[in-house]
């Protein structure tokens, strides 16, 4: 990596950046161009051998409630080429870019009295999870983890999004809090999750903070500012800098939400929003919702406003009504899952699998076809999919449906099966694979959760 200090002792300054200059001395600078080649600013000569600084590692969580069709949620090889249940389907077309992870547990989540409540907060986090009503508490999680430790380098520390808002009621005798929430930043602390599209939007294109920000509104205002200044006392100059300085705080933080200070090696290939903003309300039709959130998580990785996000397409014990979909009917989610293993309600919740594998493939999808370089976004990301349950119906917690999409920059070897369900409980803790995933997100960690060890073979 190129540091201020060894720039200035080679005296070269490495570029991928075009301007398009104005008459008037105002430049835009354009996105990183693969077409344009490094160069060296001071001498002006091509660098053949130059090598630009990598793509920042991203990580997200694709969480679907309730548990899965077990006889239709497998995969196994075969000769050369790997089969797939029923379940998995959506994702054929990427089996080369996805790890298909079989046995991984959390044993708080086992050991948990509620079947539900106790098995979802504890999900990315494998810790102990209160039954006291009055003391809500489970462990952080590994999200939130890694944004405490590199969450500065972004705008947005980490993305949390949802479809179903976050519910306050009882279940099993313990708040929905638990089964609102997949992301935790403490022990007694939820991430509240963000359901409307366009508040994600403005959160991405503003300060970090939901507020969108307009340059020239802030020139303007440092414009009057200066000529006031002419006009006033003393003790209002003292007040009107105060001012101006907040002004400048303010600058300070487009400057760093556009990343325009980026000079050399990597930039994101997106700098402004290439999708319309969202409308206010809350869209009514699921389908959409979940799409726009989805793309939401692509801009944000792709303008590299974050590189961690989490989201939940349902909550657990699940109100949602599927009958959008062909075939569903007459059910809410919660019901479709305990089923009883009745035939016509086992394929219309077969149908809900394959509806949450569908989102996680077009979001597979979407970040396969955006070139980052050498590679793509997904190359450089981990797109972990589950849920906090196997079979729904039986409230199965002894391993989770776990998929894992992307390189992870080059570090992860993909299109896989790891099966760990023969490897003894110590050899296939969830927690196991987050220390995995937290090192290539440059989170290392002497041990998480209920675990010390890294995965084998991750």
């Amino acid at each position: 990596m190129m540091t201020p200090a060894n720039r200035s002792q080679t005296g070269v300054s490495m570029s991928r950046r075009a301007f398009l200059r104005s008459a008037a001395g105002v430049s835009l600078s354009l996105p990183w161009l693969e077409s344009i080649p490094l160069r060296a600013v001071e001498t002006g000569k091509l660098i053949k051998n130059a090598v630009a600084i990598k793509a920042p590692v991203r990580f997200g969580c694709l969480y679907f409630s309730n548990g899965v069709e077990p006889i239709h949620w497998w995969a196994r090889k075969v000769g050369g080429n790997t089969e797939i249940g029923q379940g998995l389907k959506p994702i054929q077309p990427y089996l080369d870019d996805i790890v298909f992870l079989r046995g991984l547990y959390n044993e708080q989540a086992v050991a948990h009295s509620s079947a539900h409540l106790g098995r979802i907060p504890n999900l990315l986090s494998g810790a102990w999870v209160s039954t006291d009503q009055n003391d809500i508490r489970a462990g952080r999680t590994m999200d939130q983890v890694m944004a405490q430790h590199i969450g500065g380098q972004t705008t947005v520390p980490s993305l949390i999004l949802g479809i179903e808002p976050t519910e306050l009621r009882l279940e099993d005798g313990l708040s929905m809090l638990y089964g609102s929430c997949v992301s935790w930043v403490s022990d007694t602390k939820p991430a509240m999750k963000e359901i409307y599209p366009a508040r994600v939007f403005d959160l991405l294109v503003g300060d970090g903070k939901g507020r969108r920000l307009d340059r020239s509104i802030l020139d303007h205002v440092m414009t009057d500012a200066k000529d006031l200044k002419k006009r006033i006392g003393i003790d209002d100059r003292r007040k009107l800098d105060d001012f101006m300085e907040s002004i400048r705080e303010v600058e300070k933080r487009i400057e760093h939400a556009s990343k325009d200070q980026r000079l050399e090696g990597w930039r994101p290939s997106l700098t402004a929003p290439d999708m319309l903003r969202p409308a206010d309300p809350l869209p009514q039709n699921v389908p959409e919702h979940m799409k726009l959130m989805l793309d939401l998580i692509v801009l944000a990785f792709q303008m590299d406003k974050t590189r961690i996000a989490t989201c939940m397409l349902n909550n657990d014990l699940s109100q949602m009504n599927f009958g959008f979909l062909e075939g569903v009917q007459g059910s809410l989610h919660l019901d479709l899952t305990h089923n009883g293993h009745d035939p016509e309600r086992e394929a219309m919740y077969l149908k809900t699998n394959q509806f949450h594998t569908r989102q996680f493939a077009y979001l597979v999808n979407r970040m396969k076809e955006i070139n980052e370089g050498e590679g793509s976004l997904l190359d450089n990301s981990m797109l972990l999919f589950c849920s906090n349950l196997f079979d729904g119906d039986k409230h199965q917690a002894d391993h989770m449906p776990m998929l894992l999409a992307g390189r992870g920059g080059g570090t992860l070897t993909s299109g896989r099966i790891l099966d760990y369900m023969e490897r003894g409980n110590e050899n296939r803790r969830a927690c196991s694979l987050y220390l995995s995933l937290m090192d290539r997100m440059g989170v290392n960690l002497s041990s998480f959760g209920d675990s010390s060890r890294r995965l084998a073979d991750v």
